[in-house]
């Protein structure tokens, strides 16, 4: 099957496990697309087992203007041909929490190259390129971790300063990245104490709640 058929089979399959409530729902929380079928993850999941990886089968997918493409295309494209300047074109192309959240997981975290692009990402002042990057960074922090001292500072600046300044999706990023760093050690907690102690009273609110965030994560 040509990567046309495969396309056309998926959309009827989509199209099959259409849930128009699901669609309403996430139209009313903000989640806006071209067009949403308001398939369930799981099903979209089964949906990509039935086929092999596929760099052309993916491309097209996210070319589609449709959540589920979209979502196919993040867990079918495979890794050794997804090159550094294609993830920039991906991520420029997100415009919406939950694809950013979806593709981080199950694609650009698992990129060789993803530590670099996720502080690329970072410095980036566009909203959901920010995103991504924090989002990819608190995953690579699931996964391994510890980083090294240099990164790990100019990502904790990164962050704190985002909380600050971001918008909503940034600075929500932003701390998911600051408390897997936090969790991964003691020391890293310690760390994170001190970058945020003076903000218990502070007139900012960003800073305020940063200040919670922390001490809650110190409490758990």
């Amino acid at each position: 099957m040509d990567v046309k058929e495969q396309l056309k089979d998926i959309k009827t399959q989509l199209r099959l496990s259409m849930n128009g409530v699901v669609s309403q729902s996430m139209r009313e929380k903000g989640l806006d697309y071209k067009l949403n079928f308001g398939v369930e993850l799981p099903r979209i999941k089964s949906i990509a087992a039935a086929y092999e990886k596929s760099h052309d089968l993916a491309q097209a997918l996210w070319k589609e203007n449709i959540r589920e493409c979209k979502i196919l295309a993040g867990l079918l494209q495979p890794i050794d041909t997804f090159f550094p300047e294609i993830a920039d074109i991906w991520v420029e192309d997100i415009r919406n929490i939950e694809i950013a959240e979806l593709t981080c997981m199950n694609l650009f975290q698992n990129l060789p190259y993803a530590p670099a692009k996720s502080f690329h990402w970072i410095a980036d002042e566009r909203e959901y390129i920010q995103t991504c990057g924090f989002l990819t960074a608190a995953r690579l922090l699931m996964k391994k971790g510890d980083m090294a001292q240099r990164p790990a500072g100019e990502l904790l600046d990164q962050a704190i300063c985002a909380v600050q300044s971001g918008s909503y999706h940034v600075r929500n990023a932003a701390m998911l990245a600051i408390r897997k760093y936090m969790q991964h050690s003691e020391e890293h907690a310690f760390q994170v104490c001190r970058l945020v102690e003076g903000m218990e009273n502070s007139e900012k609110e960003a800073e305020q709640m940063l200040y919670a965030m922390v001490k809650d994560e110190i409490n758990d």
